[in-house]
């Protein structure tokens, strides 16, 4: 059975009424033949057979009248109202009269004042009233009978006149009868033994719907509140049934004879009889009686529980009233049932991890937000520990905006965890609650997880709010370049999206100068962010670059402020990146006059003598000076380019002029005559500032005569030896006495092989180390050294005979030396040989040729 599924617990405590200021349980009921009870406006009320209505308060004062001569019925004591309706009889025989009592107001005898009587009479025959049901309003009351009849009444239930009557027809007793109000029709529910039916009495015709063809008992019947939407209860034996004004509702299977129904708080009251009877022995100790013993059940439908269950002895009724259940016993005992508060029952549930139950709970007791949360929170913590973190992620999710959010996220740090992470950091973006920590954790979950598709959901829906700037920072680290570009284009973060592009997606950063075309400053700032952020930029970007600040450069008068963007001129210059275009760079520092950006060009590119004839334009001679000295040894020509420019100079410039000889001179750069000719130019220039390097001139000249005429006696001297030793040789026999072999040394010994230079072999050694059979290996590589000089001089002279003989016949001399030149005629040869002594060489061409061209007249023969 359905009911045996639900769970059981003790959400009620159970307590018998006691005196007021005693211990002794209340006995003022003990005395009264009760009939029927009800209860309202703070007061329990009881008829009895007597005929006397009893009041008792929450004082538990007890107070009496009589209201009928015979016995009281029916009574029902409305909610809101001071008022008792009661259904009696006043003389024997089927005769019901209906009373209004107004306890506010009293007789003459100071009893409750009777405002109405009518006797209840459906038809011509009268019968038996079974039930009686009335409106809060005052406006509506129905009586049932068992004849089948229903009587309802319209209007001032108070006074007999306005009111109407109209007489319903069933063929089945009546068994209930209850008011529900939908909007401003007013439905009135029917029971009898064999259906239910609901009739709208606001209407002329009261239509009528029948919702079932089963009835019930009387007394098995109550209409619920707004937790069950106020539908109209049934109970049979076998299940209990809802109903709408227009259809039935579920249905729980409570099986059992029902005996008694009632609605109470949220909660349905069911009263069964139990099948097992109670013996009891009376006060004398020797009659035994059997005690109807009666089950009474709370059930919580709404929660699927069974919030409290009991056995009673013979329950006559159970009354709501002071904020809780009491229930009269056949025995006159009154027992009362409070509900346990919320958080009791709760702790309840807790200690036996009943979480779901204790969600649904605290939702239909009207729990705040802070206590749900915790409930979620502690339910979410269970899952974890057993391990269902899917589940526990829910949870958590439920505690959004209460619990604060580190709580969870540490729990689920751990990689394999990371789908419940991102659940939750989802969930926290959609409700807005999200930091930048929050949306970067995120985002690191998507791209680890490689969900395409989550993340462009995430991104792309306005409905789930995130720092955009963060969201960007992470999806470029995470190489989601296209998502970031996304966003930022969306957003209008015009910087990102300039930086994506350029720095991530790698687009051409001249494309976007045109953008800039009126904004100077703007552009200026994004081409020197370019330069610092990308290795290589296109050349456009550093000449671009390099024309705004020449040209600020230009326009700037503070000193302080030029220097410094002389510096980073110099620096944008000295990165390198011009290196492989130098001209258009230097054509806009020259454009600019930008001295330190052209000279430093010159150098880079090896334009020395434009670096020297830049100082000579602005007639700088320290720089001048300097610049031949610091590219003298890599150009050799400057030193000529700056004494013929001092030559020009019409001013005193001896000092210069003497510096400049006197480099040309240690490094013998110029022929004396070229030196004399040039400083001929100036008028200013003196034989006195020549006299010094002329002397030194002819000093080294003379000193060199003597050395070669030196050096001729002693190669006549040694060939006058050679031909002696030649002749000898023809003339003479030659006397072998070498003792010892020239390789080895060892004491020579036959077979020997003997050279006319005087060296001797063993024939083993000889045929070891001779390259071939005639020629003496000791002398060979000296032999050698000498031939090749021969053939050198052999092949020098013929090339000299040639170059003269076609410079002499060809109109266009200065090609014909342009041509030699280019085919190494003039290339110094030096051939070092042992018997060669060590001499000072003479840089360059041969002298003769030297003076040859100097003195070949332009354009013509010599």
């Amino acid at each position: 059975m359905a009911f045996l599924q639900w769970r059981r617990f003790l959400f009620f405590d159970k307590d018998q009424v006691k005196q007021e200021g005693s211990a002794s349980p209340l006995d003022s009921l003990c005395d009264l033949n009760i009939s029927v009870c009800s209860c309202g406006k703070g007061h329990l009320v009881f008829g009895d057979l007597d005929g006397n209505v009893h009041t008792l308060n929450r004082n538990l004062q007890l107070q009496s009248f009589k209201a009928y001569e015979l016995r009281v019925t029916h009574l029902y004591q409305l909610k809101q109202h001071n008022l008792i309706v009661s259904v009696g009889e006043d003389e024997p025989g089927v005769n019901p009269v209906v009373k209004v009592w107004n306890l506010d107001k009293r007789d003459k005898s100071g009893n409750p004042l009777c405002c109405r009587i009518f006797r209840a009479i459906p038809g011509n025959k009268p019968t038996e009233v079974t039930c009686l049901a009335l409106h809060e309003s005052l406006y509506f009351m129905a009586i049932g009978f068992t004849d089948g009849s229903v009587m309802s009444m319209k209007g001032d239930i108070t006074k007999d006149r306005h009111c109407k009557t109209q007489v319903h027809e069933n063929s089945s007793p009546i068994t209930g009868l209850a008011f529900r109000q939908v909007g401003k029709a007013m439905y009135l529910f029917v029971v009898t033994t064999d259906d239910v039916q609901s009739l709208n009495v606001s209407t002329k015709d009261c239509a009528r719907v029948q919702l079932d063809q089963h009835g019930c008992a009387v007394r098995c019947s109550a209409l619920s509140d707004l937790s069950q939407d106020n539908q109209f209860v049934i109970a049979r034996n076998d299940c209990v049934y809802l109903y709408q004004p227009d259809e039935r509702g579920p249905c729980f299977a409570f099986e059992g004879e029902k005996k008694i129904v009632h609605w109470y708080r949220g909660f349905l009251v069911v009263v069964t009889k139990d099948s097992k009877g109670v013996s009891r022995v009376n006060a004398a100790g020797l009659d035994k009686d059997s005690v109807d013993m009666n089950i009474l059940t709370i059930y919580d439908l709404g929660n699927k529980l069974i919030a409290y269950s009991a056995p009673f002895p013979d329950v006559l009724d159970v009354l709501a009233e002071w904020g809780s259940l009491y229930v009269v016993t056949g025995d006159r005992k009154l027992m009362a049932l409070q509900e346990r508060d919320t958080q009791t029952k709760l702790e309840m549930l807790f200690k036996k991890n009943l979480y779901v139950l204790a969600i649904n709970l605290a939702k239909t007791q009207h729990l705040d937000s802070d206590d749900l949360a915790d409930i979620f929170r502690q339910y979410g913590d269970h899952l974890y520990n057993k391990g269902d973190h899917d589940g526990a992620i829910q949870q958590y999710i439920r505690t959004i905006g209460k619990l604060e959010p580190s709580y969870v996220i540490r729990k689920f740090l751990d990689a394999q965890r990371i789908h419940n992470l991102t659940a939750y950091l989802q969930a926290l973006h959609r409700q807005s609650l999200a930091n930048e920590d929050h949306t970067t954790l995120l985002l690191n979950c998507y791209t680890k997880l490689k969900d395409g598709s989550k993340l462009d959901e995430f991104i792309k829906t306005r409905e789930v709010i995130f720092d955009v700037e963060t969201a960007i920072k992470v999806l470029r680290q995470a190489g989601y370049f296209d998502h970031a570009l996304f966003l930022a284009e969306r957003d209008q973060q015009h910087e990102w999206y300039l930086k994506i592009q350029l720095e991530d997606k790698k687009g051409n950063a001249e494309e976007f100068i045109h953008i800039f075309a009126n904004n100077r400053a703007h552009l200026k700032e994004f081409l020197k962010h370019m330069t610092e952020v990308e290795p290589v930029c296109p050349m456009g970007v550093y000449e671009t670059l390099l024309e705004l600040e020449l040209r600020d450069w230009v326009r700037e008068d503070d000193p302080r402020l030029k220097l410094e963007l002389q510096n980073r001129l110099m620096k944008l210059l000295r990165s390198g990146v011009f290196s492989n275009d130098i001209d258009k760079a230097l054509i806009m520092c020259q454009m600019h006059n930008f001295k330190d950006g052209v000279l430093f060009l010159y150098e880079k590119a090896h334009l020395y003598q434009q670096v020297v004839q830049y100082h000579m334009d602005n007639d700088d001679y320290a720089h001048v000076i300097e610049s031949c000295k610091k590219f003298g040894d890599k150009e050799s020509g400057l030193w000529e380019q700056v004494l013929g420019y001092f030559a020009s100079k019409e001013e005193n410039c001896k000092q210069y002029i003497m510096e400049v000889l006197e480099h040309i001179d240690s490094n013998n750069l110029m022929l004396p005559l070229l030196v004399v000719q040039t400083l001929a130019r100036n008028s200013t220039a003196t034989l006195a500032s020549v006299k010094d390097y002329v002397i030194r001139r002819l000093q080294q000249e003379q000193q060199e005569i003597a050395d070669n005429e030196r050096m001729i006696s002693l190669f006549e001297m040694e060939t006058e030896g050679i031909q002696h030793q030649v002749q000898e040789l023809k003339s003479s026999a030659k006397i072998f006495q070498m003792t010892k072999c020239s390789v080895c040394k060892h004491p020579l010994e036959l077979p020997s092989v003997n050279f006319l230079c005087g060296h001797a072999y063993h024939q083993h050694c000889f045929e070891t180390y001779a390259e071939n059979d005639s020629e003496c290996p000791a002398c060979l590589p000296e032999n050698r050294k000498i031939l090749d000089l021969l053939k050198a001089q052999e092949q020098t002279h013929n090339l000299y005979e040639q170059f003269y003989n076609k410079l002499e016949h060809s109109k266009d001399g200065f090609s014909v030396v342009a041509d030699y030149f280019g085919r190494g005629v003039f290339n110094k040869i030096t051939l070092v040989t042992d018997i060669t002594p060590t001499r000072k060489q003479t840089a360059g061409m041969d002298p003769i040729i030297q003076r040859e061209l100097l003195f070949m007249p332009q354009g013509g023969n010599p």
